[in-house]
């Protein structure tokens, strides 16, 4: 099977996602991201809650950042848009571009980065670990035209 480097989802902002001021909040904009990479996993025939490595792994994050350029409001159809910025041998770094979507415009909302590491949960212990080759073998680093 090819190896992917992308993967777009499209949300509705919920109610319960945006403020007293009736914008998203920016710690949601996390969440987005968050279930961008789930979808991604997905798509790829995995689940981010990997039960099929043994022993299992899991993906915190080690590092986040996000730049907002506009808000986003309840109703809202927003484009999230990963792309896979670097593959290491233990890390994962996500490029995130949001985008709101309204008829044939797009507007960029918010650019975002991530960093996870893959780790064995052993005994309630986590330890950086080799990303299996079950999941490696499916993801590549997208090419650098499209995270510049």
């Amino acid at each position: 099977s090819p190896m992917a480097f992308e993967h777009k989802i499209v949300r509705r902002v919920e109610f319960g996602d945006t403020d007293m001021a009736g914008i998203v909040h920016h710690a949601v904009f996390f969440h987005y991201m968050e279930a961008a990479e789930t979808a991604f996993f997905r798509s790829l025939g995995l689940s981010i809650a990997s039960r099929q490595a043994k022993p299992p792994v899991g993906w915190p994050r080690v590092h986040c950042e996000c730049d907002f350029f506009a808000p986003l409001q309840f109703e809202d159809e927003v484009e999230i848009h990963l792309l896979v910025a670097k593959k290491k041998s233990k890390t994962l770094t996500y490029a995130f571009r949001l985008h709101q979507l309204k008829g044939k415009e797009r507007r960029e909302v918010a650019r975002g980065l991530v960093v996870t590491v893959c780790v064995t949960l052993l005994g309630g212990k986590m330890k950086a670990t080799k990303i299996p080759k079950a999941i490696a073998d499916k993801i590549q680093a997208a090419p650098v035209r499209l995270l510049a």
